[in-house]
């Protein structure tokens, strides 16, 4: 079984745009190979903690989550997403910059779930909605075939400023045709020149002229290890790796 596994682990890692996650035929909206990213079970007592998460740990007592998100961005830090599918932690510029305010204490500090709010629908007041305050939770993108993207795979978590004025956030048409709660399978992938005309006039000069996304919502949870989780709405998260 364990050389059955390596060669199964090698050829999902062939296949582009981790679309074995997937029938090879399915193709998400633009014709793209869509990514399904599996919840994860619950953990109990789940895996020892890396360098990376005691850090992040350590930060949220100290109250300083913010300047930790800032520090992964600027190291170029590799998240964990659904067992094995490596995304480097991309920040805007507007992101990055509220978020190193509210490290110096010129803005809220960010907040931190505990081991309960394990999927976004636990967190107190959640809504279906596209809202993100940039403190309790966060717009973003997974973005697909990135070019000179870390962690091997091409994949890139976009986080952006929301509620406006970021020419990296969402787009109006993302924004009104929001519904992360759903399956991936279900929702509406966007090509690189179809976000730049909705007003990401910049989106493949950022991330290559083939990348193209799915947005999502974003909030931050600790296990029962106090090891951070950075998970989407619909229940994928990811660790530090």
């Amino acid at each position: 079984m364990g050389a059955d596994r390596g060669a199964l682990v090698l050829l999902l890692a062939a296949l582009p745009l981790a679309a074995a996650f997937l029938p090879l035929h399915a193709r998400a909206s633009g014709g793209r190979p869509a990514v399904l990213c599996t919840p994860r079970p619950a953990r109990s007592p789940g895996p020892r903690m890396t360098a990376a998460a005691v850090a992040i740990a350590d930060a949220r007592f100290k109250g300083n989550v913010a300047q930790y998100l800032v520090d992964l961005h600027d190291a170029r830090a590799v998240f964990d997403f659904c067992g094995g599918m490596m995304f480097q932690l991309v920040l805007s510029e507007k992101l990055r910059s509220h978020l190193a305010a509210a490290a110096a204490g010129g803005a809220q500090q960010l907040e931190v779930f505990g081991a309960a709010a394990d999927r976004m629908a636990k967190i107190p007041g959640y809504r279906q909605d596209a809202d993100a305050d940039n403190v309790r939770l966060f717009h973003g993108r997974e973005v697909r075939q990135v070019g000179g993207g870390e962690g091997g795979m091409g994949f890139v978590l976009h986080l952006s400023f929301g509620g406006g004025g970021d020419p990296e956030g969402w787009t109006a048409e993302e924004l009104k045709g929001y519904d992360g709660w759903g399956h991936d399978s279900q929702r509406t992938w966007r090509e690189g020149q179809r976000l730049e005309r909705e007003g990401f006039t910049a989106f493949r000069t950022k991330f290559g002229p083939d990348a193209f996304s799915l947005h999502h919502k974003f909030y931050l949870h600790l296990d029962a290890r106090n090891q951070l989780w950075l998970s989407a709405e619909d229940g994928c998260e990811g660790t530090p790796a």
